[in-house]
């Protein structure tokens, strides 16, 4: 009981340290479901739209890789980020930026494989209408996904539950360092195992208040665009 009571007194009180480690986790979250939503929602409207050889494999390989582990990410990222790795030179093992590329690479295919998924089921509405106007493959692309835009929001909200959740990843090509890649899920695994409770149970209390926040938020724009459209 005393330990909850100090951890609701951490928030209350607005604690230093508990507002930098969610700044940072936010900050990270946010620009990693950017960067994949840039990638993944166009990637996931032409897998939908176009035919070619090998494609019925792409779909199964990014459909499988939604349950990618995320500790093989976090070791893939750390291996071409070290300093015998290939991207070695550039210096962002250990740095927020290695952060958000690996948190990317995890909610890319849940992002295209999600999108891939609610423009078929929008192409076979459409079809006739955009091939009688003699829509070009872009144009199609950009057509459907501007039109599925509401739907699409649950792509990008189930990206950045995956991010915001993720530990292991982050751990390994974060390095988990105070004030500077400490985020909330690795704050929380970090004190726990350190018996200090208030604060993993302070930061487990934010992070769940902000993904139900960040979810009831983006439903409310859904239901009010659709309202105005409508």
């Amino acid at each position: 009981m005393s330990e909850g009571l100090s951890a609701w007194q951490l928030i209350a009180s607005g604690d230093a340290a508990l507002i930098s480690i969610v700044r940072l986790s936010l900050t990270i979250t946010l620009a990693a479901v950017a960067v994949a939503a840039v990638v993944g929602l166009p990637l996931g409207a032409l897998l939908a739209l176009t035919r070619f050889p090998g494609r019925s494999a792409l779909v199964v390989l990014i459909n499988g890789f939604m349950g990618l582990p995320p500790v093989v990410v976090g070791l893939t990222v750390y291996l071409l980020l070290s300093r015998s790795g290939p991207l070695g030179e550039f210096g962002l093992l250990f740095t927020p930026a290695a952060m958000v590329i690996a948190q990317a690479l995890l909610v890319l295919p849940i992002i295209a494989a999600l999108t891939r998924q609610t423009i078929e089921d929008l192409w076979r509405e459409y079809r006739d209408e955009l091939t009688a106007m003699g829509v070009g493959p872009t144009g199609r692309v950009a057509t459907l996904l501007w039109d599925s835009r509401f739907s699409l929001i649950t792509a990008l909200l189930a990206g950045f539950g995956r991010a915001a959740a993720e530990v292991g990843t982050v751990m390994i090509v974060g390095g988990n360092i105070e004030g500077f890649t400490r985020t909330m899920t690795t704050t929380i695994a970090l004190e726990t195992s350190k018996g200090d409770l208030p604060l993993a149970m302070g930061l487990g209390a934010v992070l769940i208040g902000l993904i139900l926040a960040i979810n009831a938020a983006a439903w409310g724009l859904r239901l009010w665009s659709e309202q105005r459209v409508a």
